[in-house]
């Protein structure tokens, strides 16, 4: 048996020991009920010692896993992110957060950046374990507002990329980096898009993961208000803007950071590779002991001793109740000195 106990032991016995004192001596000069009284009270005493102490045993463990790498993920949030050929006519962020999510499960234990870009790129949130705090910025994420639209570049974030990668190096040079690229590699400025080899350097895995289609998907217009979007979409020569897919551009980005390239549909499965050899840990990271709580006895005592305490103390309420109640005075015989 192993003990938690909820105060320091020697504040614990502080508080009981001249209580449970005063009770043993009550105990002793107690006769009759008042013993057995007594005797209750002084069991309800231990029993929140018990339940304070916090006792239990030491049962089985659980095996984790851990994975000592830092992934960056490079999100597009352009307006063509949500043009709507994922899944029949599902917008494309919802791949990429599905995929995200994939990412998220296949290296318990990493830590997670997030870039997003569209006329400029954005750190949205630094490397940190808080995986919930990632899906929940993924879930709120939403293209630029179409009408501040200026055309973007698919490699605008390769300098913030290699500055968040050489920021990783130097303060944690013993854990790896990886690479993941969601886009669908459409260059809408006339420059060409700069490259990623910068970062080769220092990405030890990673992919870039391509949506759309060849044919091209309808994009609703992006408010900047509270839904994020409007039931009207992307209009060109007064017709449905599309989006199309550039895997060429895609491809060339993988080859920059020297990862694979997938073009990710909805009917097929992602395909993550292994953490990098140089990952310290991913592996049986080691076992973390469990604890089965012994303090619900304890409680369950107390609470049947109070239930008795109380039903004698509504017993003593009601018996005074009726040693106050007035008694009705004897009818007084009627004397009228003779008769009527």
């Amino acid at each position: 048996m192993i003990l938690q106990p909820v105060l320091n032991v020697f504040l614990l016995a502080l508080l009981f020991v001249p209580v449970a004192a005063l009770a043993v001596m009550a105990l002793v000069r107690a006769t009759g009920r008042g013993r057995a009284l007594w005797a209750m009270r002084l069991v309800m005493l231990l029993a929140c010692v018990f339940m304070l102490l916090r006792p239990g045993i030491g049962g089985g463990a659980t095996e984790t896993l851990a994975t000592d790498t830092d992934i960056v993920l490079v999100v597009d949030t352009t307006a063509s992110i949500v043009a709507e050929d994922w899944n029949g006519d599902e917008p494309r962020l919802d791949g990429v957060r599905a995929d995200v999510q994939a990412i998220v499960d296949e290296y318990p234990g990493a830590r997670f950046a997030l870039i997003t870009f569209d006329a400029s790129a954005d750190l949205r949130m630094p490397l940190t374990t808080d995986t919930t705090a990632l899906i929940s910025s993924l879930e709120v994420l939403r293209p630029e507002v179409t009408s501040q639209s200026r055309g973007s570049s698919v490699g605008i974030a390769d300098q913030l990329l290699s500055d968040t990668l050489s920021t990783a190096a130097e303060s944690s040079p013993d854990r790896s980096r990886m690479v993941f690229y969601f886009g669908d590699g459409e260059q809408t400025v006339a420059s060409a898009p700069e490259s990623f080899d910068g970062s080769a350097d220092l990405t030890d895995a990673g992919a870039v993961l391509g949506y759309g289609t060849a044919e091209g998907g309808p994009m609703k217009l992006t408010t900047g208000g509270v839904d994020g979007s409007s039931s009207e979409y992307i209009e060109y020569e007064g017709e449905n803007a599309l989006s199309v897919i550039d895997e060429t551009n895609l491809e060339a980005i993988a080859s920059d950071l020297g990862v694979d390239y997938q073009h990710r549909t909805a009917d097929s499965a992602l395909s993550l590779p292994d953490a990098p050899s140089t990952t310290t840990t991913y592996a049986k990271s080691g076992t973390v002991g469990t604890v089965t709580e012994l303090y619900w006895i304890a409680a369950l005592v107390v609470v049947a001793l109070l239930g008795v305490e109380l039903m004698r103390a509504s017993m003593l309420i009601a018996r005074l109740r009726l040693l106050r109640a007035p008694t009705a005075s004897p009818a007084r015989k009627r004397t009228d000195g003779g008769a009527a």
